[in-house]
């Protein structure tokens, strides 16, 4: 699947009209945030994973640079905590789930206590197939009780990686985001395509979108055209007075 998308997007692209586009888009975003928000009808749960430098944190800091704070909540998954590793692995998901009116991103998400597990071999093949079923199932209860779900993958080149990952050693502006780590999971990105290949098949209920992310303008218009396209599904409407006395 991954073989056949070009992770710098179409060819023809002209940059300075994709950016042009992006703004637009982003401030109709905001727009329909606010109406999601007021109508308390529905929510939009927003699952960004990828490889490490893939450009998360960057699509999150484009893309709702305009909306209501208090309509959104980001939340970054990283290595379970100790009382999280006590419960089942989506506890700590579903706590952070939206309510309506809400949008949540998960910067990173369930899909890690597959995908991890799987490269590091922490986790027998049986539990890894269960987990596949209980996210399924998980994804399947959060949209019957209105919870829009939307999936990206961001798609980069393993040369666009080594750039990303490098300028984070020598911009000392980037030096924050180093982590030795990354270094180690890039030795496995083989190991960690084929995991993702396979998620792809087995968690689709909810259909993945392969985003091209080599060209940060690309991956911002991919992402955010499709956020648009489902808050106008949506329909929010500006909800009404309650208060009989003021109703015409």
């Amino acid at each position: 699947m991954l073989n056949g998308i070009d992770p710098r997007g179409p060819k023809d692209l002209d940059k300075k009209a994709i950016k042009q586009v992006n703004d637009q888009l982003i401030e109709e975003i905001a727009r329909l945030q606010r109406l999601l928000y007021a109508e308390q009808k529905h929510s939009v749960l927003i699952v960004l994973q990828g490889l490490d430098a893939a450009g998360k944190d960057g699509a999150i800091r484009s893309i709702f640079s305009a909306v209501n704070p208090l309509g959104c909540k980001v939340h970054a998954f990283k290595k379970p905590t100790e009382e999280e590793f006590g419960h089942d692995f989506l506890w700590r998901v579903h706590k952070r789930v939206p309510q309506k009116g809400m949008i949540h991103i998960f910067n990173r998400s369930h899909y890690e206590d597959i995908l991890v597990p799987s490269v590091e071999g922490y986790f027998s093949k049986e539990t890894i197939n269960a987990r596949f079923d209980h996210i399924n199932n998980f994804e399947r209860l959060l949209e019957d009780g209105g919870t829009k779900i939307l999936k990206f993958y961001l798609h980069i080149s393993k040369h666009e990686q080594l750039e990303r990952l490098t300028e984070r050693l020598e911009n000392p502006e980037k030096h924050w985001k180093h982590n030795d780590g990354d270094w180690e999971s890039r030795k496995k990105w083989e190991s960690y395509m084929n995991v993702y290949e396979e998620i792809f098949k087995r968690c689709n209920e909810v259909p993945w979108h392969i985003v091209p992310s080599d060209r940060n303008w690309v991956k911002v218009n991919y992402i955010a055209n499709v956020l648009l396209d489902t808050l106008k599904g949506l329909n929010s409407k500006w909800p009404g007075l309650e208060t009989e006395r003021f109703k015409k």
